[in-house]
């Protein structure tokens, strides 16, 4: 399993608009799923820190990932930039794969 890790700082009171794009069934995860090898997104909100989330891509594999932004190139970089007004910041925190598997995960 190939993991992507993004921190948000949304603007204040954005944060239901930030929520319905960045969810588990928001636009994201939508246009995720056209991909082959998308598994979920995860939205965590910050209880200490107002305003603040991650998110969690996960992906059966570093390449499915890779091969759907290649793809979908065009159609990422508008969704990004429509989703700009939202935040004041994000910030790629990492990518990860998934260790001690025994679900025969692959591995890129």
């Amino acid at each position: 399993m190939y993991v992507i890790i993004w921190k948000f700082a949304v603007k204040p009171g954005l944060e239901d608009d930030f929520e319905s794009v960045y969810g588990p069934k928001g636009t994201w995860a939508q246009f995720f799923r056209g991909g082959q090898g998308y598994i979920e997104t995860e939205l965590l909100r910050d209880t200490s820190v107002p305003g603040h989330y991650i998110t969690i891509d996960r992906w059966e594999s570093k390449g499915a990932y890779e091969e759907f932004k290649t793809r979908f190139a065009d159609s990422y970089s508008a969704i990004d930039q429509e989703c700009e007004v939202l935040t004041e910041s994000e910030t790629k925190i990492g990518t990860y794969e998934l260790v001690g598997s025994d679900s025969g995960d692959v591995k890129n």
